[in-house]
């Protein structure tokens, strides 16, 4: 660890308030200050009583993919029974399963490295999926390779949106100087224009876990962006790195 690299600094975590506990955590443990301003939403499906009774007929697949933690927490509170034992699982990465370990589910197939659609569909235990059922578990208006990809490699696929993302409601902006900005998403930069407007945020240092999210914050505009990596502990290493002088 960079010794005191955060000591006095304010890091912005734009995370739903639900799921920020644990980088903020990491940020004070390091001497940061978190500054909590959830930039998105997650609420639940628009139709709970269709997503119920698709996750009803999970025994019927072969396969189910979690696109996200928040896609397990929102299943899990609308399936009225334990995961079925026949149907294997898989996540888009380690945070995605640990959420899964957490509620009982073994054996999860998910990338070592990387929490997106395309290292997900790299794993070989992906690739051989010609006649299998296949249940992807997402958020309203999600991305469609997954299912497009294992479409076209023979499997027949469900879809249920099992939440929705939505902006918050306008509310105090953050006070006093802010040293760095993490954001998991191109719609959570979105709505944190939206919500602070862009001249506060564009010079000001900007975390993401990913080149897709960094390229969707450049078109936005912002000057200095970092591609972190997918987990919390990836984007303190970046952020101690960054304020410790290796930018």
């Amino acid at each position: 660890m960079t010794v005191g690299a955060l000591d006095g600094r304010r890091i912005l975590v734009t995370r739903p308030r639900e799921l920020a506990a644990g980088l903020a955590a990491l940020i004070a443990g390091a001497g940061g200050e978190p500054v909590l301003f959830p930039a998105i939403e997650i609420r639940g499906p628009e139709d709970a009583d269709a997503a119920r009774a698709a996750l009803g007929r999970a025994q019927e697949f072969d396969l189910a993919v979690f696109v996200s933690p928040s896609a397990v927490r929102k299943a899990f509170e609308l399936l009225a029974r334990p995961w079925p034992a026949r149907t294997r699982v898989a996540a888009l990465g380690a945070g995605t399963r640990r959420a899964l370990e957490a509620r009982g589910v073994r054996e999860v197939v998910a990338p070592d490295e990387g929490a997106d659609s395309e290292a997900l569909l790299a794993l070989p235990q992906i690739q051989q999926v010609a006649g299998a059922r296949v249940l992807i578990l997402r958020g309203a208006g999600g991305r469609e390779l997954i299912g497009e990809t294992l479409a076209a490699r023979g499997a027949r696929v469900d879809v249920v949106e099992c939440y929705r993302r939505a902006r918050p409601a306008p509310g105090a902006a953050p006070e006093g100087v802010l040293d760095a900005v993490c954001a998991n998403s191109g719609e959570t930069l979105d709505n944190l224009v939206a919500l602070l407007g862009h001249a506060r945020l564009r010079d000001t240092p900007l975390f993401v876990p990913n080149e897709r999210v960094a390229r969707r914050a450049r078109e936005i505009g912002f000057a200095a962006v970092q591609v972190a990596g997918p987990g919390d502990a990836h984007v303190l290493a970046r952020l101690l790195a960054y304020f410790g002088g290796a930018k």
